[in-house]
């Protein structure tokens, strides 16, 4: 990371704050000064909008639509999500665990770069907003969800770019570099630990500074931030602390009944949507969307060539009174498509839909009360409390299965009952890579749906490897002298 001068905020996309010289922003046409946007909590609060719309803009090219791009990466490079056909080609070297070994691949540069970006605004807020003029709750507010989305930013950069958070030991292994200010040289990789430690720190904040008030659900209050640490206790095996955290999170948040549930997984407003993007028509992205890779029914070159599957053994798991079964059609016949130049394959899913065949406009889920709800019945069931989790577990499938009864599981047949029910129900929503590296399994799509020649073969990759380590883009190793790669 070279010396980084930010002394501009753009009003409708905030600048970039990155480690490449190459990120590097004249001031444009639609932004003002720094010291202008901080005058009052009202300017500030317009330039943490930016920061709400920078989560679903295209960066570098149509598959790189910010959070939900990284979200189909990460699902693409578990074994859940099966790529049915080559397609045109989007996502494919993901999939098949090529791409994000090379240091050069746009692809690591776009995910570095965007949540350094996110941070960088969010250490602009932080760094301006006690100075503005305006009442303290809203400075409390905008500063508030400004450190929840830095320790939101350093949670996903320390996952993807570093080894697994190994409990009980002292986790010295590299990191990502912690930036804390919108001015900064950059320095070396902190460590694993050093790294989580300041995550907390600022989530405590955070926790400290929010209330259950905001202006949307794309906005951050203390759910989502109390949701956050629960992933993060979660990553790092303290099940103790994580689950009461679910608990708090998901407070005031009813799972969707049936009806929402085949309702496309595309707004906001659902009722155990905890935190999401909300798009509007004039703010498309076109095919930089999670719709145009991931929907049944949005009309790309993508989904009418490559219907996304769900992997037959998880979904052979489900019960035969699960009303989730309908999200996939596991004889390739039974969805009514746009038009005869859509594929039909056993499996595909219609979980996500588009906003119609011509329009990929889609809310996008980043919290949802079932995810706190398994996050809390894992937790609760690798902490030794099995009744708890049972109880836990209950809430949520027998909401989506009427014939489910109170599991009488303990031990690992527990954890591995809630585990399945957390692929099934989370499903295409960006957990399964992180899923694995943190319980530091391996990766098998044996026995399956998946195809041979999509994947290049790649049906396995052991716990452990360097493979599970994305490379840090070569631009960072090229402007920051101080930068360490992954090992190959």
């Amino acid at each position: 990371m070279k010396k980084i001068f930010y002394k501009i905020l753009s009003l409708v996309v905030l600048v970039n704050m990155s480690c490449a010289s190459d990120y590097l922003d004249t001031k444009p046409t639609d932004a003002v000064s720094e010291t202008s946007v901080f005058t009052t909590t009202k300017n500030a609060m317009t330039a943490l909008n930016g920061i709400h719309r920078t989560m679903f803009e295209r960066y570098d090219s149509q598959g790189q639509p910010a959070e939900s791009g990284v979200m189909i990466m990460r699902d693409m490079m578990g074994e859940d999500l099966v790529n049915t056909a080559v397609g045109n080609g989007w996502f494919i070297s993901i999939a098949s665990w090529q791409r994000h070994i090379i240091e050069t691949a746009s692809d690591v540069r776009f995910v570095w770069r965007f949540y350094y970006k996110v941070m960088g605004n969010a250490n602009m807020i932080i760094a301006n907003i006690d100075g503005a003029e305006g009442p303290q709750e809203e400075k409390d507010e905008i500063k508030g969800q400004a450190l929840a989305y830095r320790a939101w930013a350093h949670f996903n950069l320390v996952q993807m770019f570093a080894e697994r958070y190994a409990p009980n030991t002292t986790n010295t292994q590299l990191g990502v570099p912690i930036v804390l200010d919108p001015i900064t040289e950059g320095g070396p990789r902190n460590t694993v630990e050093e790294v989580y430690t300041q995550i907390h720190a600022d989530l405590d904040q955070a926790i400290s500074l929010l209330t259950e008030d905001r202006n949307a659900k794309s906005h951050l209050n203390i759910n989502v931030a109390r949701g956050i640490k629960a992933r993060v206790y979660l990553t790092q095996g303290k099940y103790a602390e994580a689950a009461p955290l679910a608990a708090q999170a998901r407070d005031g948040f009813d799972l969707m009944n049936e009806t929402q549930l085949f309702e496309g997984f595309n707004n906001v407003n659902n009722p155990e949507w905890i935190w999401g993007s909300a798009q509007i028509d004039i703010q498309t992205t076109y095919f930089a969307s999670f719709f145009a890779y991931m929907s049944l029914n949005f009309s790309s070159t993508n989904i009418r060539g490559n219907p996304k599957a769900i992997f037959q053994p998880l979904y052979d798991e489900m019960s035969a009174t699960d009303i989730r079964r309908g999200l996939w059609d596991p004889t390739g016949q039974a969805f009514e498509m746009p038009s005869s130049a859509f594929t039909k394959v056993p499996y595909m899913n219609t979980k996500f839909l588009a906003q119609s065949s011509g329009s990929s406009v889609g809310d996008v889920p980043y919290m949802r009360a079932a995810e706190m709800i398994l996050l809390q019945a894992e937790a609760l069931a690798r902490s030794g409390n099995n009744a708890g989790a049972a109880q836990a577990l209950f809430e949520l499938a027998s909401a989506r299965d009427p014939e489910y009864t109170l599991s009488t599981n303990t031990g690992d047949a527990l954890i591995e009952e809630i585990m399945i029910q957390r692929r099934l129900e989370l499903w295409g929503e960006g957990f399964r890579f992180y899923d694995l590296k943190r319980l530091n399994l391996p990766l098998n799509r044996n026995g399956g749906n998946h195809v041979s020649s999509v994947l290049s073969g790649k049906f396995t990759e052991p716990a452990g490897t360097n493979n599970w380590q994305w490379r840090i883009p070569q631009d960072e190793i090229n402007a920051n002298p101080e930068m360490e790669q992954n090992p190959s």
